[in-house]
């Protein structure tokens, strides 16, 4: 049989066509990173990219008397122009497990930090401090979030979550960030209701408001298979939790992905696109060492930490239990020196944050169990973790059917100079609506975090307002990070 050009047009309109059968995903305003397929129908020579963060450096040492080499766990907060850093705080310097406390450090610009000598609790004799809690057990991994529950009351702003296996996880509140106090007496969370697993909780177990789901999540470590794993339970109250499920990987294919072990998840709804939750996930990998005793000694490692390596990855999820490894190699590795080649460094912070105009930042633990240890900051373009990435021999998708509300389509994109982004909006039936087409189009030149694609028409998308549409792109030499219908302002 001879395949004519006609002949894969008219597969080519059956299959949008098939596409187009199905119900349309309803975008209305909100935005779309390009980090999963799930917008993606068909593609040509482009493929999903994970952008590596740029190292910023150091921003916080763990140098205090209550602090030191053990310090971990740290959660960054952003509200309005005020950030703040909890973490693990070691009483005498000792190992993790032992003498353990909570700190708290602050910032205008999530760039540079202080910390505040709060007067709350006495250390040392002193409560010249920047502590918070002093409670071992719930001190060793104590995460917390501002609640955006339209329902949460003002003395319950701040919620965190905290326990280990022989205690349970509790449930704390605060009104301001800095008195906490807990929700109830009993714990919220027990081995009991998480059958089937061993050593629960050992590690950040993190918790949030998913706007999404309506209804608290709670993402936290378990131990199956010789293999670190992570649960997810949900809550409409935060003191009642349901829904236990063991999360499974799904790759760039759709299949199932590897299994590795992951010592924190670090999952939360990302603040530009709560429908997704990004993990920024500690990958361990136990009893992969680099280091020699001697090398080891040099660098004033304590000695049971130098056996083990990890790195930071990057996974995504939509709720449910899966998460998507689109990307299994590392998202920020191990930097150079053998002081970057220890047990649990390279450990991400929860939560991203925007620290610039166009910029956001990711945290990380480095120099774990050395008297260097410290907070590093990663910084990325706004929306920036990955993208759909066409070379300069040009590519091109489709996405699946889609409505949306709003009267113009931004983009988060950046070309080289010759390359450039073109788009053509098809109807439900495959075609190019006239006005939308390639040739109506005016290319996309430049690097931008929102520009509105143009037509010769301009901008003003009002007519296509709750069709099933299709996106049609062409690439040469792009990136394309996000869109987003929006109302023009």
């Amino acid at each position: 049989m001879r395949i004519t050009a006609k002949f894969l047009s008219l597969l080519a309109l059956l299959v949008t066509s098939r596409l187009v059968a199905g119900e349309p995903i309803n975008l209305g305003q909100r935005r779309e990173l390009f980090v999963d397929s799930f917008l993606i129908a068909t593609k040509t020579n482009v493929q999903f990219t994970l952008h590596e963060p740029r190292d910023e450096g150091s921003v916080m040492p763990f140098d205090g008397p209550w602090e030191g080499p053990f310090c971990a766990y740290v959660t960054i907060l952003h509200s309005g122009d005020q950030f703040r850093a909890y973490y693990r705080g070691k009483a005498d310097g000792s190992r993790d497990g032992f003498n353990e406390c909570t700190c708290v450090a602050e910032s205008r610009d999530g760039i540079k930090w202080t910390k505040p000598k709060l007067g709350l609790v006495e250390m040392n004799g002193s409560k010249e401090n920047n502590i918070i809690l002093a409670e071992n057990t719930f001190s060793h991994n104590f995460s917390p979030f501002i609640d955006g529950n339209p329902a949460a009351k003002l003395e319950q702003k701040y919620k965190a979550i905290a326990g280990y296996e022989n205690s349970g996880l509790k449930a704390f509140c605060s009104g301001d960030g800095q008195h906490w106090q807990t929700i109830q007496y009993k714990p919220v969370l027990t081995t009991n209701d998480v059958p089937g697993f061993q050593f629960m909780f050992d590690s950040q177990n993190v918790s949030c408001w998913s706007e999404a789901e309506n209804r608290y999540v709670l993402f936290f470590r378990v131990y199956t298979n010789h293999i670190r794993r992570i649960a997810r339970v949900d809550s409409k109250d935060y003191l009642h939790w349901e829904n236990l499920q063991l999360m499974e990987y799904r790759g760039a294919d759709g299949q199932p992905a590897p299994v590795e072990n992951l010592y924190t998840s670090q999952t939360h709804p990302y603040f530009r696109a709560p429908q997704i939750y990004v993990a920024v996930a500690a990958r361990f990998m136990p009893g992969r060492q680099v280091l020699t005793a001697e090398e080891a000694k040099a660098i004033g490692v304590h000695p049971k930490y130098f056996k083990d390596i990890s790195d930071a990855i990057f996974m995504t999820s939509r709720g449910g239990n899966i998460y998507d490894r689109t990307y299994m190699g590392a998202f920020i590795r191990p930097g150079i020196g053998a002081e970057n080649w220890v047990s649990r460094t390279t450990y991400p912070a929860l939560n991203v944050v925007q620290t610039g105009t166009n910029e956001m930042s990711v945290y990380v633990n480095q120099n774990y169990a050395q008297p260097t240890a410290h907070l590093r900051r990663y910084s990325l373009r706004l929306d920036g973790f990955s993208s759909l990435r066409a070379p300069y021999e040009g590519g091109e998708f489709t996405t699946k059917p889609v409505t949306f509300s709003g009267n113009q389509l931004l983009l988060n994109f950046s070309t080289s100079a010759a390359g450039g982004i073109k788009i053509a909006i098809l109807d439900k039936t495959g075609k190019a609506i006239p006005g939308y087409t390639f040739a109506d189009n005016i290319e996309t030149i430049g690097n931008e975090i929102e520009r509105p694609a143009r037509w010769k028409k301009g901008t003003d998308l009002s007519q296509l307002v709750g069709q099933t549409v299709q996106l049609q792109f062409k690439m040469k030499d792009a990136d394309l990070y996000a869109i987003q219908f929006a109302e023009k302002k």
